[in-house]
């Protein structure tokens, strides 16, 4: 097990990076013990193609060449954006409070996907009746109210977890997501649809962009997150970064939550590597997102929902890797001839 950052001495952006750069790596052994009990098990060599890769990375960052998946966690993390006052939305951001009532009652996409995948959902909200600055006048959050809710996220993830899934809850956010990709990956075009605005609000939503980098010029990626994210993509951050404290390995959301990991990878461009892409989102560019990060996603099935909703569905195919690895028999457990 990694020794763990107390809470309490993330204190500062400088803090952070400091824990950042004191991230565990992956067990050497245990993934060569897990390659070589690959290699024979009762199937052809790379029979079962990405589900074999897989295994062997989980194996590596949980220190066991024969791992299971049994106690998942999904965190669920909710703010306000000052942008959203912009018109940046096709929702207002009261329906930030009334989908966290939702979460609680068990009635959203995520519980049902997250009691499926047999994962404890836990649910928190950040300071929702004080919305985040208003970016394109200067940084949405000081260093401090950064830093409170980074230090929420790595205090919500469960040291005895064996997987994370980080999902969000934010009218606004795929506007502050947009904002940080362009500042930390360049560009002018990563805006899109996200909630379903109509071409006025997309023409809004671009103009707030620009506005927000020109109030906020280019930084480090914890800056960025500071000036134009919002809590709830500090908390996944957090979150992020506290699993691989832990050595908990990751499934990465959508466009929202890739945005909030993509701030950990520009301060470290191995911060992520306990991490999976659980999905391409619907939202256009997501993809290059993933991309610039090296991630190549497990499912394509056109969601653009948040909440994450497209890692916990593709948590289950993490854990048909895990399962098939540590499971299977092998050739002599069999009785089987290797040929």
């Amino acid at each position: 097990m990694a020794q763990e950052t107390p809470n309490r001495d993330l204190r500062d952006i400088a803090a952070i990076r400091a824990a950042l750069a004191a991230l565990p790596g992956p067990s050497a052994v245990a993934e060569a013990e897990a390659r070589a009990r690959d290699a024979v098990l009762t199937k052809p060599p790379g029979a079962l193609g990405r589900l074999e890769e897989l295994a062997v990375w989980y194996a590596g960052w949980r220190d066991d060449p024969r791992p299971r998946i049994e106690l998942p966690q999904v965190l669920v993390f909710a703010g306000n954006h000052g942008v959203a006052a912009r018109g940046v939305s096709a929702f207002p951001a009261e329906v930030t409070g009334q989908m966290v009532a939702n979460f609680r009652a068990g009635g959203a996409a995520i519980n049902q996907l997250a009691e499926m995948a047999g994962a404890r959902l836990d649910v928190h909200a950040l300071s929702l009746d004080r919305p985040t600055a208003d970016f394109t006048q200067g940084p949405a959050m000081s260093e401090a109210e950064m830093v409170e809710a980074f230090r929420t996220g790595w205090s919500a993830v469960r040291p005895e977890s064996d997987l994370l899934v980080a999902g969000e809850m934010g009218i606004g956010n795929t506007t502050s997501a947009a904002a940080i990709a362009s500042a930390l990956l360049g560009g002018d075009d990563w805006a899109g649809a996200g909630t379903g605005v109509d071409a006025a609000g997309l023409a809004r939503k671009r103009e707030t962009i620009a506005a927000g980098l020109a109030a906020n010029p280019a930084r480090s990626g914890l800056e960025v997150l500071a000036a134009l994210g919002g809590r709830e993509l500090a908390a996944m951050a957090g979150a992020i970064a506290a699993a691989r404290m832990h050595r908990i390995p990751v499934v990465l959301d959508g466009f929202i939550c890739s945005a909030a990991a993509l701030t950990l990878w520009a301060e470290r461009r191995d911060a992520l590597d306990h991490a999976v892409a659980g999905h391409l989102s619907a939202e256009g560019a997501h993809g290059r997102m993933l991309e610039a990060m090296g991630k190549r996603p497990l499912l394509d099935l056109g969601l653009r929902l948040g909440e994450g909703s497209g890692a916990a569905l593709a948590l289950q195919i993490l854990r048909g890797a895990v399962e098939c690895h540590s499971g299977m028999a092998t050739f002599a457990e069999a009785g089987v001839s290797d040929g």
